[in-house]
């Protein structure tokens, strides 16, 4: 099984064997040529608007009141009982913000520091694939290993069957990302109650990567933790970062039972320590907007959807139209192209637009070949810019 997310094979000097492979991301190498062009980048999930201006003013008035200095280890109380509120108010999920409750820089560094607290050399972690680009070096980095379940497009639904077959006796945990990046993907309550059956027959331990928990156009998102068995058993992980179009502020946080949460805050502590101390209350202000923030928020979001999934529609993908988050996958074989990775590598000089090739999100990049990813987090003329590129360059394609 080799990793396979980077745009980049070349060993990298000095890097331990567990992460080589891991030196050179795709959204790196895309971002970069989205620079040297010019290009219209839709290859990064990051909106090009800030978020409620709210917010905005809550940070800059805890920055001249002196909340300059370390916070809190575990967060403000503020912002974890925030976290526990919101927990309550929109789940019905009871947490004490004193003990059940960790605040982290992003939702990248709870789900790292989770693997590297409960997971042992050689043990084993189950994921769907295609799966988000930190998960393959946050399980190597814990010395564990990757098991993948795959999600198979279009509809993305998965065996599982398949996936209570993947657990072994060294499975340690299952990393499961719902809503589900890149393919929009929201796990709907049949498919989280197989899941939980299977892993509370396995009596494994489960983080969920729920940032885009606010970000559902179809259906609705149902948090594993609710599942019968799995409170015991389920770390739940989120940030502000995407709902509230605040990427750059990296305030994350991690829920669950007292002990995973304690175990995950001693790996934590040793990485960013703290972080964001002006950030955190600011994020306790967001999360108590009414429910009316999260539902505006949510169709604004699915309207750029569709926006972009017509136009690319128009110009001639396949569009696997999503559910949920900020991407849209399609399929380049209507262009007589099946290598998503020259696709998206010529594309920015070609068309002016940047993309992401799926394979890179794949340990079976052959299933993701002909995959590409467009993000639609991005101001409305702003898509409709890189539309009418697509459109107007795509006959000057290679494969066209």
């Amino acid at each position: 099984m080799g990793d396979q997310l980077t745009g980049e094979d070349r060993a990298v000097p000095f890097l331990s064997t567990r992460l080589q492979n891991f030196g050179v991301t795709i959204f790196a190498e895309m971002s970069a040529l989205a620079g040297r062009t010019g290009a219209i980048n839709l290859g990064q999930g990051f909106p090009d608007q800030d978020g409620p201006q709210v917010m905005l003013e809550a940070a800059i008035k805890a920055i001249r009141d002196g909340h300059n200095q370390y916070p809190p280890g575990p967060g403000t109380l503020e912002l974890r009982q925030a976290v526990a509120d919101h927990q309550e108010r929109f789940y019905g999920l009871r947490c004490d913000p004193e003990t059940e409750v960790l605040v982290t820089a992003g939702a990248t560094e709870a789900i790292t520091a989770a693997m590297l607290a409960l997971c042992e050399p050689d043990d084993e972690v189950i994921v769907f694939e295609p799966y988000y680009d930190s998960y393959a070096p946050a399980i190597a980095m814990a010395g564990a290993r990757r098991r993948v379940v795959p999600l198979r497009s279009p509809t993305w639904n998965f065996d599982l069957e398949e996936f209570a077959a993947a657990f072994t006796a060294r499975t340690r945990l299952v990393l499961l990302n719902s809503p589900h990046n890149p393919t929009g993907k929201v796990f709907s309550a049949d498919e989280l109650a197989g899941i939980a059956r299977v892993c509370v027959e396995g009596d494994v331990l489960v983080v969920t990567d729920e940032v885009y928990e606010h970000l559902v156009f179809e259906g609705r998102h149902i948090p594993l933790a609710s599942m019968p068995g799995m409170s015991e058993r389920t770390l739940t992980v989120s940030s502000a970062g995407k709902t509230f179009s605040l990427t750059g502020w990296k305030i994350g946080w991690i829920c669950g039972p007292a002990p995973l949460v304690t175990a995950v805050r001693t790996a934590k502590q040793f990485m960013t320590y703290v972080n964001g101390a002006p950030f955190q209350p600011a994020v306790a202000v967001g999360l108590g907007l009414p429910d009316e923030f999260f539902t505006a928020t949510a169709k604004d979001l699915a309207a750029r959807r569709d926006r972009l999934c017509d136009g690319l529609e128009e110009v001639g993908f396949t569009v696997l139209r999503p559910d949920a988050t900020y991407f849209v996958m399609t399929d380049i074989r209507p262009f007589g192209d099946e290598d998503g990775m020259e696709f998206c590598r010529r594309l920015p000089e070609r068309c002016g637009v940047v993309a992401i090739p799926a394979s890179v999100l794949y340990d079976d990049r052959q299933a993701g070949r002909s995959l590409v990813r467009f993000a639609f987090c991005k101001r409305p003329d702003v898509i409709d810019d890189a539309v009418g590129c697509l459109r107007g360059l795509i006959e000057t394609m290679p494969s066209r």
